[in-house]
């Protein structure tokens, strides 16, 4: 082999090596990638707790089953009575859930506001959606659930009138005429309970009056 031919080759050598890291590399980060999705799955699949999917959220938030997984948490700190974390999430996905998903974190958002007790934000929330997405699945929901927050928030007679206004509007619809009817007869029923019942009042004059009857030592 000839001295300019060796050259040749000494030269392409460092080329063809970095090629190869190069190469090397696109396909250990395919490998990476394909593994990390596949781990995402398997999370979206498996994790149930709270603990299980804040965990599968941390580390595979920012993956494509991420917004999957966020969604499931929020649901789990609604159920359990952790309303400002689940409200957190769905700010967070409204206008950027995975593809399926859209209406769920707009209206997740109105349900959070209304277990909060923020009746007027939520059925301003629940009645923009229902006017935006008026063949979306959930719009009933929503049109109901502002109807709830008007009644909580005092007036469950114009509660009740946009129900029954709903009742008409639904036909020959038995499912959602019934889930009409059950509201009606939910708000019906709804009495906004004083922050502090009499019986507490009583409870804590009774005790405060044994105190002061109480000899001193």
């Amino acid at each position: 082999m000839n001295e300019e031919l060796m050259n040749e080759i000494k030269s392409t050598l460092p080329w063809l090596l970095a090629a190869g890291i190069v190469v090397a590399g696109y396909y250990g980060v395919k490998k990476y990638v394909a593994d990390r999705r596949a781990a995402a799955a398997e999370s979206v699949a498996n994790a149930y707790t709270t603990d299980e999917l804040e965990d599968a959220v941390g580390k595979f938030g920012g993956s494509k089953a991420g917004g999957v997984l966020k969604l499931r948490l929020a649901k789990s700190y609604f159920d359990a009575g952790k309303y400002d974390g689940a409200l957190a999430i769905y700010e967070e996905l409204d206008g950027k859930a995975p593809d399926g998903f859209a209406d769920v974190p707009p209206v997740g958002k109105a349900q959070c506001l209304e277990a909060l007790g923020k009746f007027a934000d939520a059925a301003k929330a629940y009645d923009a959606f229902a006017k935006d997405n008026e063949k979306s699945p959930l719009a009933m929901t929503a049109k109901l659930g502002a109807a709830r927050c008007v009644a909580q928030g005092g007036d469950k007679a114009k509660a009740i009138e946009r129900l029954e206004a709903m009742k008409s509007s639904v036909g020959d619809d038995e499912i959602a005429k019934a889930r009409v009817e059950s509201t009606i007869d939910l708000v019906k029923r709804y009495e906004k309970r004083a922050e502090r019942s009499l019986f507490d009042a009583a409870d804590a004059a009774q005790k405060q009056l044994d105190a002061e009857a109480k000899p001193a030592k």
